[in-house]
């Protein structure tokens, strides 16, 4: 079982659009400035190029590990050593493999395991710094609810992208 690398890049791409819908002006953009404390103008400040492809880059970091939190047959691949050892394992393993090599492969798979990611590791992540910046509780259950549905788009995609 090989990484497919092509899906993590594609992934990617779901923290800018959920992003762009999520923090839009009619959404939830106007919550998240006034929660942010900041200004119209200070929201609009920066290099936005950076910015975009800084959050493209680090979604690609996300969208790799979440293929393996994701996808079980890496486990399998882990025990005999990694995919370089692959000629040498028994043949358990490639009995194993033919048996349940896409077991668990689909997008719903994914999006749960995305989902549970989000809701277990995202938010309370998020919980803990907005509890010591002083942040609300609505600035915390924003981002974290940006954060559960991006990572169940992604969870979906990486897993279910055979």
């Amino acid at each position: 079982m090989e990484m497919n690398f092509l899906s993590p890049v594609v992934a990617a791409f779901t923290t800018l659009l959920v992003g762009f819908i999520w923090y839009h002006p009619n959404v939830l953009g106007t919550l998240w400035i006034h929660e942010a404390r900041l200004t119209k103008e200070e929201s609009e400040k920066g290099n936005m190029f950076k910015i975009f492809g800084l959050t493209f880059l680090f979604s690609i970091f996300i969208g790799i590990i979440m293929q393996s939190l994701t996808i079980h047959q890496f486990g399998a691949l882990g025990m005999i050593g990694g995919g370089e050892k692959i000629a040498e394992a028994k043949p358990s393993y490639m009995a194993f493999m033919a048996d349940y090599g896409t077991a668990f492969r689909t997008y719903k798979h994914g999006a749960l395991h995305g989902f549970f990611t989000g809701l277990f590791f995202a938010f309370p992540m998020i919980a803990i710094n907005g509890l010591f910046e002083r942040k609300s509780w609505k600035y915390i259950f924003m981002h974290s609810g940006y954060w559960v549905v991006s990572l169940t788009i992604i969870g979906a995609i990486v897993c279910g992208w055979i």
